[in-house]
């Protein structure tokens, strides 16, 4: 017993010393030697030195852990044990996986690929998903049956304690990839991370298996597989979600939105923006458009070196490919001005509607075009444009019946970031 006692002891002070610190002096003795020093100025290198120790660390931890456990496993009869030994053989294979991803997102962009290779990065991470579920739904599965036929187990203390170290080398690992992810923004490496916190919460489980058996009889061994088999599929989906957005093309992070609008609309001569999108093409790999809105009475040329200049320093600031369309603006046609401010409040009550632009007064012989663009949500546009171009057509009529409503059509791609 004071065996246990004092390992307990052992864990109690490395996570007051350690977890609750920041990220450790192992860490960042690691990160300094294995990537900083390395690579301080490269961002890519950087990235890729991240990869390569989040994923050698991973094969060679959780190789040890399967086989430390499957050994264990085996002599004590605990399926538990061997099911965690099967989740650790798994991360194993997530590591590999992680490590090849990073070394293939780094290739630079060739003919076939000319927005480079960076999501391979959030591919890998889809993948390591998809194999925590699998062997998630496999445990639940094996887990069920020991419930329904439990059999005999063999447990020790030296069991115990190597499931304690495990536990602790958990913890580490868990947090070295939650410092690497944070220096350089990888969705992959928190994952990663992730993975490791709960392999080393689910070894609490494991420590209740072997303490409930040797000192109550108690063998709870199939309930504690199912669980593992539970928890696993809950994180697998979780995981799914973080990493198959970008592929999908989720909404742009509202920060990101945010600096990209900044930084343009404090360019002298710029009246307003809109119409952003922002493509993510992998960590690194940001490509933008916009609609930047000038005086249409300013010399052409000077307004297309306005935007020539914006899209250096977005290059330059934000690392970011961004393309600007000039959108001349009549701000000194009072009529139009007026039009706008009445239209506007107007259309402010239609369920979805986001804002209008670019409005304009094309004359002809019998009626007059009243051209402008409209953004609506997400959420049944259909409906808000054909209510936009219902409502803006009778106030229109009220004005001039010679006014004929025009509206082009945009969706809101900034997650309704507006400026």
């Amino acid at each position: 017993m004071h065996k246990v006692l004092s390992t307990l002891f052992f864990y109690d002070i490395y996570t007051r010393c350690y977890l609750r610190e920041g990220d450790g002096f192992v860490n960042k003795w690691l990160i300094k030697k294995f990537v900083l020093d390395k690579s301080a100025d490269d961002k890519k290198e950087i990235r890729l030195l991240c990869g390569k120790l989040s994923g050698t660390t991973g094969i060679i931890m959780y190789l040890t852990f399967g086989a430390v456990k499957i050994v264990l496993g085996l002599i004590t009869g605990s399926f538990a044990i061997i099911a965690d030994a099967i989740h650790n053989l798994a991360d194993a294979m997530a590591s590999i996986a992680t490590l090849i991803g990073f070394s293939m997102a780094n290739k630079a962009s060739d003919r076939e690929h000319p927005f480079g290779h960076a999501r391979i990065e959030y591919m890998t991470g889809f993948i390591i998903s998809a194999i925590i579920i699998g062997v998630g739904i496999e445990l639940c599965i094996t887990g069920f049956e020991k419930i329904l036929n439990p059999g005999e187990m063999d447990t020790n203390m030296m069991a115990f304690i190597f499931i304690v170290v495990i536990t602790c080398i958990a913890f580490w690992f868990y947090r070295l990839n939650i410092s690497l992810s944070k220096l350089i923004g990888s969705a992959s490496l928190k994952a990663t991370g992730v993975e490791a916190r709960n392999d080393a919460m689910t070894n609490f489980a494991l420590l209740a298996v072997i303490l409930l058996d040797n000192f109550a009889g108690v063998n709870i061994d199939g309930y504690v597989g199912f669980a593992f088999g539970a928890i696993i599929i809950y994180s697998g989906i979780k995981m799914v979600k973080e990493t198959a957005g970008p592929l999908l093309g989720q909404s742009p992070d509202p920060e990101s939105v945010r600096s990209i609008a900044d930084l343009v609309l404090k360019q002298e001569g710029v009246l307003g923006i809109h119409d952003l999108i922002v493509h993510d093409y992998g960590p690194g790999n940001t490509f933008a458009s916009i609609h930047i809105e000038v005086d249409s009475r300013e010399n052409i040329f000077k307004s297309h070196t306005l935007i020539d200049s914006i899209e250096r320093k977005a290059h330059e600031e934000l690392k970011i490919v961004l393309t600007g369309h000039m959108d001349p603006l009549d701000t000194k046609n009072p009529e139009i001005r007026e039009l706008h401010e009445t239209l506007k409040k107007a259309l402010s009550s239609v369920k979805g509607f986001q804002g209008m632009h670019d409005l304009r007064i094309v004359s002809g012989t019998c009626c007059s075009n009243v051209i402008f663009d409209v953004v609506a949500a997400h959420d049944e546009p259909e409906k808000t444009f054909k209510k936009v171009e219902k409502v803006a057509q009778e106030t229109l009529t009220a004005i001039d019946p010679t006014y004929k409503v025009v509206i082009n059509r945009d969706l809101d791609y900034s997650d309704a970031v507006h400026f």
